[in-house]
């Protein structure tokens, strides 16, 4: 494999040479410190078998990193076309798309077995995410950066302020775990928000077993209305709400983030019956 040396490579003068600045429209952080990617990939273990997948490779710091460790494949999807020589300058088999990662299914871009490392951009790292749940146990693991306030939506348990609808379905699919934080000022141009590194490995049997798209349903209906008690909020997908909560054994006076996976599973279940 072609590759120039690690120490030879600094992202902030790739940066320079490519003319990359960041990019507002596109939700652009860039991350220099090397400490901090290297930091990311250690937490993958051994990836010299695994298909990696970086979204938004940018400068090329968390690409520098993955490319040391030498996994078995290395892909990255970048909107930027100004990054794109950045990926082949680190290494000419880099496989990299000019793509949007929103309109790609990563299935067709690496071979299994295949994870996702990334430094996802933040205008569109939550509808990201929620476009691989629908094929989540298709990855190894995702280690991906996310705004501290949605990794704390996605690692919440009920009966807090920061359980909703996407805790749900990535714990239900998911083991999901914060693994650090990210100071603001690690980045160019530094955000307003602190950013955490979230661990995602999937499930193999998530039990129990429902319709990811009927859990999604009630999830929406609920939390869409989280003030309300269930009686109210589910009133538009259970006609006979007081009924149904009654015969599911769950309390009709209970708000949504009060219930427990194991309970919107019991309501999906139940949805056409």
């Amino acid at each position: 494999m072609t590759a120039n040396s690690a120490n030879s490579l600094s992202p902030a003068q790739l940066a320079k040479d490519h003319g990359l600045v960041p990019k507002k429209s596109l939700g652009q952080n860039f991350l220099f410190d090397m400490n901090i990617t290297r930091k990311i990939v250690e937490y993958a273990g051994d990836i010299s078998n695994t298909n990696i997948i970086e979204i938004g490779s940018g400068p090329g710091g968390l690409t520098i990193a993955l490319n040391e460790v030498k996994p078995k494949s290395l892909s990255v999807i970048e909107y930027d076309d100004r990054a794109i020589g950045v990926a082949k300058e680190i290494n000419e088999e880099i496989a990299a798309y000019n793509a949007d990662a929103l309109k790609l299914n990563l299935r067709e871009i690496a071979p299994a077995p295949r994870a996702v490392i990334a430094n996802l951009p933040y205008n569109i790292s939550t509808k990201l995410l929620t476009n691989w749940l629908a094929y989540a146990q298709e990855f190894e693991f995702m280690i991906l950066m996310f705004q501290k306030e949605v990794a704390l939506r996605l690692v919440a348990e009920p009966n807090t302020s920061s359980y909703g609808r996407l805790s749900v379905i990535t714990n239900y699919l998911c083991e999901a775990q914060i693994l650090f934080d990210v100071p603001p000022e690690a980045f160019t141009p530094s955000p307003k928000v602190t950013s955490s590194i979230v661990l995602l490995r999937p499930r193999e049997n998530p039990t129990p077993s429902v319709d990811i798209e009927n859990l999604s349903k009630v999830t929406k209906a609920a939390f869409g209305q989280r003030r309300k008690m269930l009686r109210s909020s589910l009133r538009q997908i259970f006609p006979e709400t007081e009924k149904t909560l009654t015969a599911l054994n769950i309390n009709s006076q209970s708000r949504a983030q009060e219930l427990s996976i194991d309970e919107f599973c019991k309501l999906a279940n139940h949805l056409h019956e």
